[in-house]
């Protein structure tokens, strides 16, 4: 079956194309036939198509209004001759989306009817940012592709196995019970992809008992406790903004300091927003970029303020490893993965740096040989296995989108 998997956000959509079916899953076999983007919704936009097949790129610019031209170009570009990829858009089986938030309604991934899509929508007031173009993508797809079953995938359902101690927050109950305020987390397909692959790498698929840490770090970040394949805990709270430094976000934050810098500045609700999402993490900390890469460069060349944002994006994400294995009652494995964790070795060390009385230690030079690629980094023989697993959200979501149409359970 050929899946369209779908990623929309406010001005922008993501989308993979790929073949799947139960021997390719079982053999690891399903075959990305094309990934592109369309940038700029809105305006004069940027189409982009990789066709891994042909190891083509297709490029173009054209004027897209809204969502259901985007998914109308994304159609064309795909169906062109020269892609190789679909002679017709109903070879299409499924379309699978990508959606922020499930509230506390979605356990598990499912097709979307008008129930489900109600249900998404009365997540909008706490994901006005994701949610609002996730269904826009939605709409766009079933009058483009009508014959074609609607899956929803959720970043928060891996996430609904918390138990209340870990989700709630010590605020009144009441304001739980009127406005959901709890834990939700998110990057809940990226955790739950990499956590299989990584039981899969230390040959404990299925094991109840598996206790591992994900880190997936990339502009936005975060760290889950997962037991046995459940979720446990997770850094990211009722919004993507707590937990880890990341990119432009500030992370664990004391509620008060928010509060008075909005005094002393006089910044509004909008403002505050902007300084806490966009404006703070690595790039707010450093003055020079919210890219790792361009800070590891800037701290080569002596900048100190480079360094700090480094030292502390470090520590963040020592501290929450450690709190993990104290969560679970000890560690088995950890895996990196985001553009961060599968790309920034030198990252991977010092996090790690300081905690092989928990068992977790770096072999350099696996570490270095390990970028982008799925490898083990700890020594032989160590009690805790560590590894670098490349996250692949478009692909789980494409064999849940294939499961649900084909009535199969769910992995």
């Amino acid at each position: 079956m050929k899946v369209l998997v779908l990623n929309c956000g406010s001005s922008s959509l993501k989308f993979q194309l790929i073949e799947t079916d139960e021997q390719k899953i079982a053999r690891d076999e399903d075959v990305a036939l094309a990934r592109g983007i369309v940038d700029n919704i809105g305006s004069e936009a940027v189409l982009k198509v990789d066709l891994p097949s042909r190891g083509t790129t297709l490029r173009e610019t054209a004027e897209v209004l809204d969502h259901k031209a985007a998914v109308s170009r994304a159609l064309e570009l795909l169906t062109r001759p020269e892609a190789g990829v679909l002679a017709d858009p109903a070879e299409i089986g499924a379309v699978g989306h990508r959606v922020v938030h499930g509230g506390e309604r979605f356990h598990a991934s499912v097709l979307i009817d008008d129930e489900v899509l109600r249900a998404i929508e009365s997540c909008f007031d706490i994901a006005p940012l994701h949610n609002p173009p996730n269904v826009k993508g939605y709409r766009a797809a079933r009058e483009a592709l009508p014959a074609a079953p609607q899956a929803a995938v959720f970043d928060t359902s891996f996430h609904q196995t918390l138990a209340p101690e870990a989700y709630l927050y010590g605020l009144p109950y009441v304001l739980y019970e009127r406005h959901g305020i709890r834990r939700y987390g998110f990057h809940g397909t990226s955790h739950r992809y990499v956590s299989a692959r990584l039981a899969r790498h230390v040959g404990r698929e299925g094991d109840p008992a598996l206790r591992v840490v994900t880190c997936h770090l990339g502009n936005g970040c975060s760290i889950t406790a997962i037991r046995g394949g459940r979720s446990v805990d997770t850094s990211m709270g009722f919004t993507p903004l707590e937990g880890l430094l990341m990119g432009t976000r500030s992370g664990d934050l004391d509620a008060a300091a928010a509060l008075h810098v909005m005094r002393k500045e006089e910044l509004g609700e909008r403002e505050a927003q902007a300084l806490l999402n966009k404006h703070s993490g690595l790039l707010g900390l450093s003055g020079v970029s919210n890219d790792m890469r361009a800070l590891l460069e800037a701290e080569a060349q002596g900048n100190p303020r480079a360094k700090l944002a480094i030292d502390v994006f470090c520590y963040r994400l020592r501290k929450y490893v450690g709190a993990y294995a104290a969560a679970l009652g000890g560690l088995d494995a950890l895996a990196f993965a985001g553009g961060i964790g599968e790309n920034a070795a030198a990252i991977r060390e010092r996090a790690l740096h300081g905690l092989e009385g928990l068992g977790l230690r770096v072999d350099p030079e696996r570490n270095a040989a390990a970028n982008g690629v799925e490898a083990r980094i700890s020594p032989e023989g160590a009690p805790v296995a560590v590894a670098v697993i490349p996250t692949n959200e478009e692909l789980l979501i494409a064999r849940d989108a294939y499961r649900l149409v084909a009535g199969l359970p769910l992995a």
